[in-house]
């Protein structure tokens, strides 16, 4: 009787279901769901800071923000388009800058009371900018203590820059 070399079929089906574990293992682990969120709100943030710095510098040149003294209260930057307009035609944001930030701008809330405070907030997707410091803040930029407790049946919080 001649051996034959080789592997059984019984070894491979135990090395593929150890593979597969494995894989399985290092999916849970790495939560591509998690980190197509995080991305999101990654360019969210970089989206809010932008919009929130061309409005400094168009306050310290022009001495007023965009829209003067009005009040303005949770408003989404898509119903701001007059005021970003403003802001590309004193070359603060760049020409397309509601077009290159399309995905972005549903989700940024704007808030002023006129004087020199200025509010911009988003509500995160990701768990990471959940628990972030910054995102203790209702939508208008205002405080708000039970956002700690977010993952305990906690209410919507919002990053804000401020």
């Amino acid at each position: 009787m001649k051996a034959t070399r080789g592997f059984t079929l019984i070894e491979l089906l135990i090395v593929i279901a150890l593979l597969g574990a494995l894989a399985v293992g290092l999916l849970a682990a790495i939560d591509p769901f998690e980190q197509l969120k995080k991305g999101r709100d990654t360019s969210t943030r970089n989206t809010l800071s932008e919009f929130y710095n061309a409005n400094l510098r168009y306050y310290s040149t022009k001495s007023r923000f965009p829209w003067g003294d009005v009040t303005q209260g949770g408003v989404q930057m898509g119903d701001l388009a007059t005021y970003v307009n403003i802001l590309q035609d004193a070359g603060e944001l760049k020409a397309n800058f509601m077009a290159l930030s399309q995905s972005a701008t549903g989700a940024i809330y704007l808030s002023s009371t006129g004087g020199e405070d200025l509010h911009t907030c988003f509500k995160p997707e990701s768990k990471g900018f959940q628990i972030d410091p910054n995102t203790i803040y209702t939508q208008t930029g205002a405080p708000d203590s039970g956002c700690k407790s977010l993952s305990s049946g906690g209410h919507t919080c919002y990053y804000c820059i401020q």
